[in-house]
């Protein structure tokens, strides 16, 4: 039981999302931004100007197949780009590969402690507050289910969560870290997606929009993201610095410049992005057909531990537990008697200790090691579901849709 707890964990968060509702204004300013001006147009309006076309032309011409093999070999973001890139793309992936003039290293010095230190906490919101939320977003479920992920989701679970291991790591955006190229293929890979999808007939009768993955859209993942998970961290009570809360969102600020978020987008403080995801993410969080098939298929990814006898009624459980009742109820989870109370009752003080608000040194021995084997089964069910992938991990532009539909 406890060594399915986690494995939800490493799913991550799928990389496309939905934008607002399309009679829904766009009010936000571009004052509360990273950038503090902007020409503050709708963002659902704006999709990726550089990629978009060049990526296009890269499937049209038939040089997809060359590329993903050749970027297969750039891993690291110091490395220098393969040889033998078209030379459009190569100009284009030097210029995405910079990070910004507002980047602040000692900030993301800081971000790597509060990883370290809350690994477990965000293993499990990123798994069940961002992951399974994106199931419930009708855009993202749609675009998913139809693009060429939806046919192959333990692949395209493994390269997603590629991006939230990589942000959590020591040198993340140095030249030996490797979330910048993470970065620049993930954003590659979606103006892929933009280029295809619309020629899916399935996703055409299902969708009520032209081109997916907008600027709208990346920031409703966004917010799935880390303002979700500090939102989950703040209601589990876990107490974290000022500065460290600061440096877990420059981290993800940084992250969203380098999937080719407009800066007048990216806000700059947790206030704004509150205020943000009031108005993009809340009020878009629905069911779809195929936002309920997804949920199913990710639950059921830990079934070769044992059938899923038990871990698809323990992941539903844990689920229903962070997502709340609504959201689980619109993905069909059903109730578990057995395991919901468990994750309602153990669960705080779970927290509570290892944030030492609850002291059990005094505890008998049976309670204490409970803690520490919750703990431990935990961190290893993130490896646990990634064991099926195949390994290095490779993100890749897509040239077909989902051949199944």
């Amino acid at each position: 039981m406890l060594m399915a707890g986690g494995t939800i964990g490493a799913l991550g968060a799928l990389t496309v999302a939905t934008p607002a509702r399309a009679n829904s204004l766009w009010t936000w300013s571009p004052k509360g931004s990273v950038a503090g001006t902007g020409a503050g147009a709708d963002p659902k309006w704006v999709w990726d100007e550089e990629a978009d076309p060049l990526v296009a032309s890269l499937i049209d011409r038939g040089d997809v197949p060359k590329v993903n093999e050749l970027l297969k070999t750039w891993t690291k973001n110091g490395q220098t780009l393969p040889a033998g890139l078209p030379a459009d793309l190569r100009d284009f992936m030097e210029r995405a590969r910079q990070l910004p003039s507002w980047t602040d290293q000692d900030k993301l010095a800081k971000a790597f402690e509060f990883n370290q230190k809350r690994g477990l906490y965000l293993g499990v919101t990123y798994g069940f507050a961002s992951g399974m939320m994106s199931t419930a977003i009708p855009h993202e479920a749609r675009a998913v289910y139809y693009s060429k992920g939806g046919a192959d989701m333990r692949d395209r679970i493994t390269k997603t969560a590629k991006l939230g291991y990589d942000i959590g790591t020591e040198k993340a955006f140095q030249p030996d870290g490797e979330m910048i190229v993470t970065c620049v293929k993930t954003r590659l890979a979606h103006a892929g997606v933009r280029h295809l999808l619309p020629k899916s007939a399935y996703w055409t009768k299902a969708a009520d929009e032209k081109t997916p993955i907008s600027q709208a859209d990346m920031m409703v993942t966004w917010h799935s993201l880390p303002t979700t998970v500090m939102k989950q961290l703040t209601k589990w009570k876990v107490q974290i610095p000022d500065d460290e809360s600061a440096a877990f969102l420059h981290s993800w600020q940084l992250a969203a410049h380098m999937l080719g978020i407009k800066d007048e987008y990216i806000p700059k403080s947790w206030d704004e992005a509150n205020s943000q995801a009031a108005q993009v993410l809340d009020p878009i969080l629905a069911p779809t057909t195929e936002g309920i098939k997804l949920a199913d298929m990710l639950l059921n990814l830990a079934a070769f531990v044992d059938g899923g006898i038990l871990t698809k009624h323990i992941l539903g459980a844990l689920t229903r537990y962070v997502l709340g009742d609504e959201i689980a109820g619109w993905l069909k989870i059903p109730r578990e008697p057995v395991w919901d109370p468990v994750f309602e009752n153990l669960w705080p003080p779970f927290v509570a200790v290892r944030e030492g608000i609850l002291d059990i040194t005094k505890a008998p021995k049976e309670l204490r090691e409970f803690y520490w084997v919750f703990d431990e089964i935990i961190r290893q069910g993130v490896l646990l579901i990634l064991s099926g992938a195949n390994y290095p991990i490779s993100i890749q532009i897509p040239m077909t849709n989902n051949p199944n539909y």
